[in-house]
């Protein structure tokens, strides 16, 4: 599951803004298989007096943290590929509206974590192409 936060400020991004980046953040997954519905996306409106970069308050900066639970990757020029597709991704909501943008990847233990009572099925394995084809988590 990829959880991300996303803090930005109050008014940046329309609904229809929000429904784009959180598709096209799907989109990086699901083309590595997962299914759509592990991705998870919150938008966090934050007023200019309660972001600071520097110290100093910010009304132009998207700061992003992200949570990988159902993939890690170990090899260290795929993970440099990883996060270099995930910034790319994040250009048309950020560098190209002129504002600052940071994000970082948290990976967490997968034994930590379920979805509706359930422990997600391994990486490639056909229980989790079921997940994917039926876009909902199913016995197995």
């Amino acid at each position: 599951m990829p959880l991300w936060q996303i803090h930005h400020p109050a008014g940046v991004y329309s609904e229809a803004d929000k429904r784009d980046f959180a598709g096209d953040i799907t989109a990086n997954y699901t083309a590595v298989g997962l299914p759509a519905f592990y991705v998870v996306v919150l938008f966090h409106e934050i007023t200019a007096s309660n972001l600071y970069v520097g110290g100093q308050p910010a009304d132009d900066a998207v700061r992003i943290v992200v949570s990988h639970l159902a993939r890690h990757l170990d090899d260290p020029e795929r993970r440099k590929q990883m996060t270099e597709r995930l910034d790319a991704t994040l250009h048309p909501y950020t560098r190209d509206r002129g504002l600052h943008w940071e994000f970082h990847v948290d990976e967490s233990p997968r034994d930590l974590w379920m979805i509706a009572g359930l422990w997600p099925p391994g990486p490639g394995t056909d229980a989790e192409k079921a997940w994917a084809a039926a876009n909902k988590p199913l016995p197995y």
